[in-house]
């Protein structure tokens, strides 16, 4: 087996298991200590709405990289904690537009505050270089595959 396979297969476990899951598993933990009551899934959600609202379930499983499926849960669920509604879209009946409600508002400072605590201890240690070079590899990799 060549090194550029074995850095292959360790670079890819890296990518598909350990970073996500880690920043998602700290997510939810930070989330937990600001006392909001959603997993770190539904926080993907909830973000999308804090930047726009009124985006169709669509919109938000090609934002969020999920299926149809899995948003329809995510939102059923975010539903039944009051944090957001579905609305007809009047232009498609086929599609609803997912909007926050009053309570699903409230919680953006603390949500932000929760993903920024999270962001900054993922990459901390890393120089303003690092992270511009991680990205762009990162960048490179996914437009690769895209």
């Amino acid at each position: 087996m060549s090194d550029v396979s074995i850095l292959s297969d360790e670079f890819y476990s890296f990518l598909t298991g350990k970073v996500s899951t880690a920043i998602s598993r700290r997510l939810q933990r930070n989330l937990k200590c600001g006392k909001l009551n959603i997993t770190s899934e539904q926080w993907t959600i909830l973000y999308h709405l804090w930047l726009e609202e009124g985006l169709t379930q669509q919109e938000l499983a090609n934002l969020t990289f999920r299926d149809k499926p899995s948003i329809t849960r995510l939102i059923n669920n975010l539903e039944k904690l009051s944090l957001v509604i579905r609305v007809n879209d009047k232009h498609d009946r086929r599609s609803n537009l997912i909007y926050l409600t009053k309570e699903g508002r409230k919680l953006k400072d603390e949500g932000m505050k929760q993903s920024a605590i999270t962001i900054n201890e993922a990459v901390a240690g890393l120089g303003l270089e690092e992270l511009r070079v991680a990205q762009q590899v990162l960048d490179k990799v996914f437009q690769n595959i895209k």
